[in-house]
């Protein structure tokens, strides 16, 4: 029984090591541990109970006591986090929004994504460096880098105008599923 309990309290996330691909650093910078890989370089703050060790082309993530509950949940975290830097700068992360609605669209000018989204003016939206868009019909295509950073950008899109389960207009991921009401039926 205690042969079972010792291992039942590791997390399986965060003791897996991370592989870097070719041609990815790694590095630790006091407190952060920076990335440096082909579409460029991210760096992450390190929390002071999560230890990281760095040995020929792996990462390994360590927390000083596996049992305690918040220290097993940040060892998997930072795994997650660290992980996600690698892949970042090896293949970068890309998300997709689709537009429905008559009359809405989207188009794109340098950094700024212009929206027409129903209201009486369009929206202007500025994207933070380090995201790219591309338009193609009622599909924006996001990409970048910092995969946090684009979720937050998403997020903020979709914000606009969320759809709405009538008729099923706004701003949704392309691959979310917009569970539709039944309208009003008029009365015989």
């Amino acid at each position: 029984m205690k042969y079972y309990a010792k291992f039942i309290n590791m997390s399986r996330i965060g003791k897996l090591p991370i592989e870097l691909p070719k041609g990815t650093q790694a590095k630790l910078d006091g407190d952060f541990i920076v990335v440096k890989g082909p579409k460029g370089e991210l760096k992450e703050k390190i929390h002071p109970n999560v230890k990281i060790e760095i040995e020929d082309q792996l990462i390994k993530v360590f927390v000083p006591n596996e049992t305690i509950g918040r220290e097993k949940a940040l060892w998997g975290l930072f795994r997650n986090l660290i992980n996600n830097l690698v892949i970042g700068v090896n293949n970068g992360f890309e998300k997709k929004l689709e537009i429905n609605g008559v009359g809405y669209r989207a188009a794109t000018a340098g950094n700024k994504l212009t929206l027409n989204l129903g209201f009486s003016h369009p929206i202007i939206f500025d994207l933070p460096e380090g995201i790219s868009t591309q338009v193609a019909g009622n599909i924006i295509t996001l990409s970048g880098i910092n995969k946090q950073l684009l979720g937050e950008v998403a997020a903020g899109i979709r914000k606009l105008r969320k759809p709405e389960p009538y008729k099923g207009k706004g701003i949704k991921y392309i691959d979310e599923i917009i569970r539709r009401k039944a309208g009003k039926t008029a009365t015989k």
